[in-house]
């Protein structure tokens, strides 16, 4: 019997075996069990795509994403810029599995009230759920579980890799992308959480943003509980996570709109009305008035705080967190033009208990609705002292944060500090004469020991079409030696982009036939030497 979830059921089959991927969605379901006979007609069609009498369609499933090579080698020079400043800090690079048992994972995400909303989830060979990590920082707390013994305490690594949500795609909205998270378990101290926003200021800076073009935004959770105990609102996780998350929305509803959630609810821009938290009209002012905080010093800031939160243990314990976070920060040099303190940073995971942060730019760009706004935040995170604790069962303190690759790319793409990577475009050695492939061929390993990325032409064509798939790659020089340079012990070299730049300048074909001025000569023995000067001169227009 082929068993199926509860929820949605994705059916495929491999090397003639029925295997089953369950993706989890907890609003749509189709149960019970089916036998080999039953699901093999659903195989069949999925496998070919609903179009059982032709071929497959070529198509990306829906938020995914495929990414050309420019747009990847951007992405890595970017992420090798971050990794430095981490492990300038002393992080460590460590790699978890992309599949997890679901267990593991647990129930963190956020807007979801049950472990599987939002996972990509299916089950083994023992009949265990596996599930697509959502996140890096849940499958660290295992490998920490797992070895812990073995491991320098406090622990301290970085990683980087995709994550997969089964949630809703949108613009900007993507069901794989990219994280790069810091992280240290194992230390209580307040200068661990401010070391982390230092890293995440350094890494902007790393990327040519400069100060006044980001911000490092720090709360508390302790306080914002502790504004709930003075209110009298119940401790539990439901009505303290419905609060939460009302805050959570402030940046796109405002603060009418966080008001309107936190009592009886709102009516949403489709007509929809979201129910609210149902508190009173002086329980929503007083959280309000905590919202509201705006000064230009850290310490101003734990002072108002402190006035809200007085008479509660734990937000009193959270202000003077917050404190001790000012005077490391301060200590250090990240003062309030790099780091501040704000009521509003909420973060979605439920498993923060501490401070939370986030990295966010304050450049602004016009929106999908012609809005001029803040692009927002691009990081996050925050202390977590219990995700450990479902493993080996006694507390254990950790505090990290989360990059959104792809999202930093974007915005960095924005400020036009992020163009198509040129480092990997090959030099494409041209073929003319087939009765000297040899020669190209060693032409081409002689640029390669010499470190240059060049690659002999493969396929068929003239220097015609030879040349427009040097553009197509992105190539910056061409070599071209045809019967005539081989007797004379020669080699003509074509410089791509000085042809492109100067070829929208001569209107005369004659004299560009005459001049020729983006190729020039060089002895045979002289061709890595002379490629590499015609490379330097855009090395300073490269990211290398």
């Amino acid at each position: 019997m082929v068993q199926v979830h509860p929820a949605v059921p994705f059916f495929a089959r491999l090397s003639n075996t029925l295997l089953v991927l369950q993706f989890t969605c907890p609003r749509k379901g189709l149960g019970g069990n089916l036998s080999d006979r039953q699901a093999q007609p659903l195989l069949e069609k999925i496998m070919s795509n609903s179009n059982p009498q032709g071929p497959p369609i070529a198509q990306r499933p829906k938020g995914f994403r495929d990414t050309p090579p420019e747009r990847v080698l951007a992405r890595r020079q970017m992420i090798d810029k971050i990794r430095r400043v981490y492990e300038l800090y002393g992080f460590a690079p460590w790699e978890t599995a992309a599949v997890e048992y679901l267990e593991s994972l647990g129930k963190y995400l956020p807007d979801t009230d049950i472990p599987e909303g939002g996972i990509f989830a299916f089950r083994d060979e023992d009949n265990n759920w596996l599930a697509l990590r959502y996140d890096l920082t849940a499958p660290l707390s295992r490998i920490f579980s797992e070895r812990m013994d073995r491991l320098p305490y406090p622990f301290r690594r970085y990683q980087v890799g995709p994550v997969w949500r089964n949630e809703k795609p949108g613009p900007g909205r993507f069901r794989e992308f990219y994280q790069f998270d810091i992280d240290t378990v194992g230390s209580e101290s307040m200068a661990a959480d401010a070391e982390i926003c230092c890293v995440l200021a350094d890494a902007l800076e790393a990327l040519d943003i400069p100060t006044g073009n980001y911000v490092i935004r720090v709360n508390n959770r302790k306080t914002l509980n502790g504004v709930l105990e003075v209110i009298g609102v119940p401790p539990d996780e439901q009505t303290s996570l419905e609060v939460l998350r009302a805050i959570d929305k402030l940046d796109r509803l405002g603060i009418d709109g966080v008001r309107q959630l936190l009592g009886k609810g709102r009516i949403d821009e489709s007509g929809d009305f979201k129910e609210g938290a149902h508190l009173r009209l002086d329980q929503v002012q007083h959280i309000i008035d905590l919202l509201s905080i705006k000064e230009d010093r850290r310490s101003k800031v734990c002072d108002r705080i402190e006035a809200i939160v007085r008479g509660s243990e734990v937000g009193e314990r959270g202000v003077a967190e917050l404190r001790d976070m000012d005077g490391c920060l301060t200590a250090v040099g990240y003062a309030e033009n790099k780091v501040i303190f704000d009521p509003t940073v909420v973060r979605g995971l439920a498993y923060y208990t501490g401070p939370v942060f986030e990295a966010a730019l304050t450049f602004e760009i016009t929106d999908e609705t012609g809005q001029r706004r803040e692009f927002g935040a691009v990081a996050g995170g925050g202390r977590y002292d219990d995700l450990v604790e479902r493993f080996i069962g006694k507390r254990v303190p950790a505090t990290g944060a989360s990059i959104g690759v792809d999202r930093l790319a974007a915005a960095l793409e924005q400020l036009g500090k992020l163009s198509p990577a040129n480092t990997s475009a090959p030099v494409v050695v041209t073929v003319m004469d087939r009765e000297h492939l040899l020669d190209y061929e060693r032409m081409t390993f002689d640029l390669r020991r010499a470190g240059i990325a060049a690659e002999m032409y493969l396929g068929e064509g003239g220097l015609n079409k030879q040349l427009k798939y040097a553009d197509l790659r992105r190539s910056i020089v061409a070599v071209i030696a045809g019967s005539r340079e081989f007797e004379a012990g020669v080699v003509s070299l074509k410089d791509l982009r000085l042809g492109q730049k100067l070829s929208k300048a001569i209107t005369q074909r004659e004299d560009w036939i005459k001049d020729q001025p983006a190729q020039l000569t060089v002895p045979r023995d002289h061709l890595a030497h002379a490629v590499q000067e015609i490379l330097d001169r855009y090395s300073d227009k490269q990211d290398t």
